[in-house]
C-alpha cells in the first residue's frame, strides 16, 4: 500500500501478515490475544491442551479482524465461543474492544487478563460485560476453571 502525505512524499507502508484462521473441524473456538508472544504462546498451548481449537492474535486489530468475519460478515467458518484479551496491547486494548462489541448482537463472552488490574479496569470490565477478568500472574488452572465453566467442550 503507498500512502501520499501532505508534502507529497510517497511512503511504502508493510502490508499486514494474514490472519491465522481456525481448521474447518468443529469444535469449540477461542479467540485470543495478547502482545506478549511468551504468555499467548502459554495460553495457546494449555487452552489446546484442554482440548479447545485456538487462534492466537498478536494485538488487538488482529482480534477485531476475526470478529469482523465472525460478526458483521456471518462466517460459520470463524465461528467463535470465547474471546481472551490481554487488556494494555499496542494499537487497540482489550476494554476498547470489549466497549466496541455492538450491543444489538450477541457476540462471544469475553475474558480479560491484565498485569496493571486496578479497581477502576475491573469496574470498566464489569461495565463493558467481561465475563471475567484476570490479573497477571495467574494461576492457569485456574482460567481454564472458568473458561470451562463458560464454554464447555463440544463431544
Amino acid at each position: 500500500m503507498v500512502c501520499v502525505d501532505s508534502n507529497q512524499n510517497s511512503t511504502v507502508q508493510e502490508r499486514p501478515k494474514a490472519i491465522e484462521l481456525f481448521d474447518k473441524k468443529k469444535g469449540t473456538r477461542i479467540l485470543l490475544a495478547d502482545d506478549d508472544y511468551e504468555m499467548r504462546a502459554l495460553l495457546k498451548l494449555s487452552l489446546l491442551r484442554a482440548g479447545y481449537k485456538v487462534v492466537g492474535c498478536p494485538d488487538g486489530w488482529r482480534l477485531l479482524e476475526h470478529l469482523e468475519h465472525y460478526i458483521i460478515l456471518g462466517s460459520e467458518d470463524e465461528k467463535v465461543d470465547l474471546i481472551i484479551s490481554d487488556i494494555r496491547m499496542p494499537g487497540i486494548t482489550g476494554i476498547e474492544i470489549l466497549r466496541g462489541l455492538p450491543q444489538e448482537i450477541e457476540y462471544p463472552p469475553v475474558i480479560l487478563i491484565t498485569a496493571f488490574g486496578d479497581k477502576k479496569t475491573h469496574r470498566q470490565a464489569e461495565q463493558f460485560g467481561a465475563a471475567a477478568i484476570f490479573d497477571k500472574p495467574f494461576e492457569i488452572d485456574d482460567l481454564l476453571a472458568k473458561v470451562r465453566k463458560i464454554v464447555p467442550l463440544e463431544n
